[in-house]
This record gives structure tokens, sequence and C-alpha cells, in this order.
């Protein structure tokens, strides 16, 4: 066995690294296993875990499906996010339709205030009726 830094036929035992054998060399004193154990995943699987991603799994199904860790699949997440330009828009907002919409107060069940969207038919355009409610409060507020 060669060692991979000088090529020398020059070793000794040195060990178990995670159940693996380790050696050093007598020439250069570079430590080192016979087979190299390598993590890096072909190209086909992280193709396959970006696919599987996009169709809307999540993290741990991929993995548990590819036999990775699901931290290694959010990683490669990461990284494509990262690379991918978003595009941007350049005008403001001109129409914006609000369905609904509650604000609640903490964590309480009722509604603090809410708001109902609504067209003017003559114009065409779009008006926002609001209505702000404060909260209620309790009649022992406050007292002791």
């Amino acid at each position: 066995m060669y060692c991979p830094r000088c090529g020398s036929l020059n070793y000794r035992k040195d060990g178990f690294v995670q159940s693996r054998q380790r050696y050093e060399c007598k020439d250069c004193r570079y430590h080192y296993t016979v087979t190299k154990k390598s993590d890096v995943k072909s190209a086909e699987t992280r193709h396959k875990a970006l696919e599987l991603y996009l169709e809307g799994l999540g993290f741990r199904a991929i993995g548990r499906l590819l036999q990775i860790s699901y931290g290694t699949i959010y990683a490669w997440a990461k990284e494509w996010g990262a690379k991918v330009d978003l595009p941007r828009k350049e005008k403001g907002v001109e129409f914006m339709e609000l369905d609904e919409m509650h604000t609640y107060g903490g964590s309480k069940k009722t509604t603090v205030g809410s708001g109902l969207p609504s067209t003017d038919l003559e114009s065409g355009l779009s008006v926002l009726s609001a209505e702000i409610v404060p909260p209620k409060q309790d009649s022992s507020f406050g007292k002791q």
C-alpha cells in the first residue's frame, strides 16, 4: 500500500478511526486510511432530491426515500435557493384585494378588527372599507 502523499511503501499501523484502520507513513509522517470514504452524493441523486422537493415533499420524506440525512437535503435546498435569481417587479402594486381580513389580539379568540373589500360599480375601482373595533375590556380589568 502506497502513501497517498509521497508514494512510499514504508508505513506502520496507527490505530482506528470510526472503525477503519489508520496508517502512518514513516517517511513523511502522513496519517491515512486505505479506503477513502466519500460522502459526496452523485449529481443524479441531488437532481432527484430537487425534483422531489419541487413536487412538494418534505425534507424528512425525501431523506427517507433516498436514504440521505434530512439535514443534507435541507442544506442542498438552501444552496439551490441561494443560486436562484428571483424576478423583480419594477412597478409598485396597482391593485390589491383583501378578503375577510381579520386581526387577532394576543391569544384571544375574538377578532379585534376586520375589513371587507368592496368595488365601486360606477368607476370600477376597488375601494377598501375598513372598520377598527377596539378590544373589549373585561369588567374586572384594573381592579383588585
